[in-house]
């Protein structure tokens, strides 16, 4: 039996198993969910599948692309139940759109370059979604900083965008510059628009650099907990509360993490 014969297998277990949970002899707790308490986990899911795979954690990765699944099924089944779809319907959709939109491997057409295949894809959503502005379809509750990233892709793609990297940095100077502006006006509302712009230009630098800026947001996040841990740990040791230290103290420690600490997943 090749892989994909035993995943869809495998599949078609977890599509029972959810039925079950949610029969009337079902779990109590599966059948009390809904669609609304479901997404939340189906989005805690998804940013721990991007946890284990930055972590390089091969196991983790199976495990919690597993946990991300079982919430798509179990969404499926949700909407399987108001007569919405069905959970072949998501599975044949997405074959079909995979092949209709790789017309160069499915068809007759032919892509050598990566940019070939990107047109091609391109215009053949647009030719399947009925839009009438480029920015429909971005999701409303997706990430501020990760929509930004999303906006300006979709810009570039045509062609609204800066001809080089450095005409994205002179605009996050020009922001920055703006926003020290504001501060030193004391102007509340001008500050939150500069602010705001700030992490506009910030997203498309990432975008020009080939950074995702929510994921690199999430690895500068990681790694100043991991810092501050090793503070309070160093505080501890001494018999002393965070609470306790002065700056000094904590400015101190925290260089000394700095050494210790870089990568948030090593």
């Amino acid at each position: 039996m090749d892989d994909a014969d035993k995943a869809g297998r495998e599949f078609g277990e977890l599509v029972r198993i959810l039925d079950v949970l949610r029969g009337e002899k079902g779990c109590p707790w599966d059948r009390q969910q809904d669609i609304k308490s479901i997404v939340n986990y189906f989005l805690e899911e998804a940013y721990e599948v991007v946890d284990s795979i930055f972590a390089q954690d091969p196991p983790a990765v199976v495990e919690e692309l597993g946990d991300m699944l079982m919430e798509i099924v179990f969404l499926a089944r949700l909407y399987k139940e108001t007569d919405a779809f069905r959970m072949s319907d998501i599975v044949e959709g997405i074959n079909r759109k995979m092949i209709r939109r790789h017309p160069h491997v499915f068809g007759k057409q032919t892509a050598s370059r990566a940019e070939d295949v990107i047109a091609t894809w391109n215009r053949q959503k647009s030719s399947e979604k009925s839009r009438a502005s480029l920015f429909d379809g971005i999701g409303s509750h997706t990430p501020a900083l990760l929509t930004a990233f999303q906006i300006g892709l979709r810009a570039a793609m045509h062609g609204f965008d800066w001809p080089e990297t450095q005409g994205v940095l002179d605009k996050v100077k020009e922001e920055m510059a703006e926003l020290e502006a504001a501060v030193g006006e004391k102007d509340a509302t001008e500050i939150r628009v500069e602010i705001g712009d700030l992490f506009f230009a910030l997203a498309n630098l990432s975008r020009h650099l080939g950074v995702n800026p929510e994921i690199a947001l999430r690895f500068a996040n990681r790694k100043f907990i991991r810092r501050f841990r090793f503070v309070e740990q160093e505080l501890q040791k001494l018999g002393r509360r965070v609470e306790d230290a002065t700056l000094d103290e904590m400015d101190s420690l925290w260089e000394r993490s700095k050494a210790k600490i870089d990568d948030p997943y090593d």
